[in-house]
């Protein structure tokens, strides 16, 4: 099957539970390749299980998983095979080095020969791990380690890249690095599903979100989207030369207009109106003598999205 023609990722109804407890219920949603989705919720909402019945490593009560058409009930090795899953812990094994791993993991995902070593090589160097590949695996730092453990996640030159909190306790600097190496992954056409607490980071690489709360999806879609449909009116500023007491009092009577505010930063307020209308605002401005340098909608960022989606229950 023409992986363009269909999405890399698709979850279809699962419900998951452990006794009482419902970490997973009628949950669907589905990644497209080379797009990466933002999987979010509080603590407890059923982030982790839906990833390992992805991964193949938990089994759905109801519902399936495709990877890349193979479903993970019925083609458990063929979805694997399309799959590459970065859990939220990594321990290497002790006493090889990071060649050695590699080595050993390509082996136990199949790999022989040229093949085996074309693709050690080729993660080595992606992953920029050229320099490091005699030091003791278990002696990296946690930057690098993170690195380690995505070039294993990449042995097998995935379609769909599933990662459980790939950055957390990463510096500023290492996030950065690993944040670019998604950008690329992403780039080359790879479906990357990723869970992360680090909202407003997500936000920079992410194409779409799904948002779930006690195993339930409680949003998705581009974030974009998701916060019009979440925000009746849009947030805008306006910076002008000049005082802007009399912009301020235009806006207050113009169609539309609510809630305006003037501050150090400029001059905000809510407009219901739609891009038209927007640009029509504009223009009435400029031809009663305002003269503004910025106009510009104030974005809604990933952690207002979130907090205005979920509630914050646990299960």
């Amino acid at each position: 099957m023409n992986a363009a023609a269909h999405p890399l990722l698709e979850v279809r109804s699962i419900s998951r539970s452990f006794g009482s407890v419902h970490a997973v219920r009628g949950l669907s949603f589905a990644v497209e390749p080379g797009q990466v989705t933002g999987f979010i919720g509080p603590n407890g909402a059923g982030k982790t299980t839906t990833m390992r019945i992805i991964a193949t490593l938990d089994l759905p009560d109801e519902g399936d998983v495709f990877v890349d058409g193979h479903s993970v009930l019925v083609e458990p090795r063929d979805a694997c095979a399309c799959l590459g899953f970065m859990a939220d812990h990594f321990l290497a094994y002790p006493n090889l080095t990071v060649h050695e791993f590699l080595d050993f993991m390509a082996r136990a995902n199949g790999l022989r020969g040229r093949d085996r070593r074309r693709s050690v090589a080729s993660v080595e160097g992606f992953c920029g791990l050229d320099a490091l590949v005699h030091r003791t695996a278990t002696k990296l730092s946690k930057g690098m380690g993170q690195r380690l453990h995505l070039a294993r996640t990449l042995l097998n030159d995935p379609s769909l890249l599933v990662l459980d909190e790939p950055a957390a306790g990463l510096d500023p600097r290492a996030r950065v690095e690993f944040r670019d190496l998604v950008r690329e992954l992403a780039a080359s056409g790879k479906a990357i599903l990723i869970s992360s607490h680090l909202l407003a980071e997500l936000a920079e690489i992410c194409d779409a979100v799904i948002v779930i709360e006690q195993g339930e999806l409680v949003v998705g879609g581009g974030i974009e989207d998701i916060a019009r449909d979440m925000q009746a009116h849009r947030a805008i500023r306006l910076r002008t030369h000049g005082d802007g007491k009399d912009a301020e009092r235009l806006l207050l009577t113009q169609p539309g207009v609510q809630a305006v505010t003037g501050g150090s930063e400029g001059i905000t307020f809510d407009f219901g109106g739609d891009d038209e209308a927007l640009a029509d605002l504009l223009a009435r401005l400029v031809e009663s003598g305002v003269r503004p340098y910025d106009f510009r909608r104030i974005e809604v960022n990933l952690e207002e999205l979130f907090l205005r989606a979920t509630e914050g229950k646990v299960q």
